[in-house]
């Protein structure tokens, strides 16, 4: 986790700004909402970064420090058991109080403070590494911000719109004449290096670097797009138990569900879909979003493929850069890796130990970024994680598949 101390200050400004004009479209009551328990107010999310700071860098370095209001060290901490009594997150919607004017009151008396602290600090390799977890830490916060919102806005019947989608957008994928036909990068195999190793900032679960054998497999050039998702519902993938893992096929009948989060039926019966921009048509060439885990392992099995693991992921994007729009920038893609440690890694010390390690189980590494990941922040080494269930992120997949026996050709 290295940054330069001298863009420290100025990264600080630009990131925080930017998580203000993500709730500038909104209104007061759209930042107060909680759509479901594993989503949370926009407000919540401009409080709990700006804990983050308050907390782990101005409490332990600010002199005379004093919290900007003492029941916020309960009401926005998120897991830090270490830290200490934590509000339900359930309920963060009931937060009626602070309004959302003190909270962004607080945004920016913990701003005046951390520009006042960072000069005195920047030599402190410690207190930088901090500062610089904390910006990434804020990054993956917008993103939420924006599945969060989405998620909460397709609950009303007026189907409202967040406005532009954010800087960078999704790029086209395919060709909308053809857009069933990836190509497939083949790739030899044999032994690989994985995780992040060099320059620059990496999350703990990125390390340490170590090497992996691979056997000789074929990874799709593109993801898959919304006209192959649909040519799967229409085909009734969703009620043929033989494509599901046991536990998809149970969590999928108790949802009673047919279709991605947030497909609709149109009056014509062609789909819909609601997104950052309202409801609209599907665009046939652009990725599949939405989608769980069970989800997109089904679908590569009705399609005669399987997910890449996160290690052919990566050894495939590090080499196919020529096309590393097709690898970023679009859609989160599940891998069929667990999320576990790579070998040798060790927890960090403190509260900041709790970021990534205490949430090995029971969940799944997607890869890449989406589009509403923030610009700079996705990189090769990045490891994502969710439960098999989840939905209202940005999620879609990539194929993959093992290498046909030599001399043969698979369709």
């Amino acid at each position: 986790m290295t940054t330069n101390p001298n863009d420290l200050h100025a990264r600080y400004t630009v990131v925080r700004k930017r998580s203000r004009a993500l709730a500038a479209p909104l209104s007061a009551e759209d930042c107060a909402a909680q759509s479901m328990p594993d989503a949370s107010p926009v407000k919540w999310h401009l409080a709990h970064t700006t804990w983050f700071f308050e907390t782990f860098v101005l409490e332990p370095n600010e002199p005379g420090f004093a919290p900007f209001h003492p029941a916020f060290r309960v009401l926005f901490n998120s897991y830090y058991n270490g830290v200490g009594a934590k509000h339900p997150r359930p309920e963060r919607g009931l937060l009626t109080r602070p309004a959302l004017s003190e909270v962004l009151d607080y945004r920016a008396n913990v701003d005046a403070r951390m520009a006042r602290l960072l000069p005195g600090v920047l030599h402190d390799a410690a207190v930088c590494a901090l500062v610089e977890l904390g910006l990434q830490h804020e990054q993956q916060h917008q993103e939420l911000m924006l599945t969060d919102i989405l998620h909460l806005l397709s609950r009303n019947p007026l189907w409202p719109a967040y406005g532009a989608l954010p800087e960078g957008g999704a790029p086209v994928h395919g060709r909308d004449d053809d857009p069933a036909r990836p190509a497939w990068h083949p790739l030899n195999g044999g032994l690989a290096d994985l995780g992040h190793g060099g320059a620059g900032f990496a999350f703990d679960n990125e390390s340490p670097r170590h090497r992996v054998f691979l056997q000789p497999f074929e990874i799709a050039s593109r993801l898959v797009t919304q006209a192959e998702y649909a040519a799967f519902v229409d085909a009734g993938g969703y009620a043929d138990p033989a494509l599901w893992l046991a536990e998809g096929w149970d969590w999928r009948c108790a949802q009673d569900l047919a279709h991605p989060l947030y497909w609709q039926r149109a009056a014509d019966g062609e789909w819909l879909h609601f997104t950052l921009t309202g409801l609209q048509p599907l665009q046939g060439s652009q990725p599949v979003l939405h989608l769980s885990y069970f989800e997109a392992d089904a679908f590569a099995r009705w399609a005669g493929a399987r997910l890449p693991t996160e290690a052919e992921w990566e050894h495939a994007a590090q080499n196919h850069s020529q096309v590393a729009t097709e690898w970023f920038g679009a859609a989160w893609q599940w891998t069929q890796s667990s999320y576990s440690p790579y070998p040798g890694f060790r927890v960090a010390d403190g509260a900041v130990g709790e970021y990534n390690g205490k949430f090995m189980v029971n969940q799944y590494v997607l890869r890449g970024s989406s589009l509403a990941t923030p610009p700079g922040h996705e990189r090769l080494t990045y490891r994502n994680f969710f439960p098999a269930t989840a939905r209202w992120q940005f999620t879609g997949l990539r194929l993959a598949r093992d290498a046909a026996p030599r001399g043969t050709h698979p369709a």
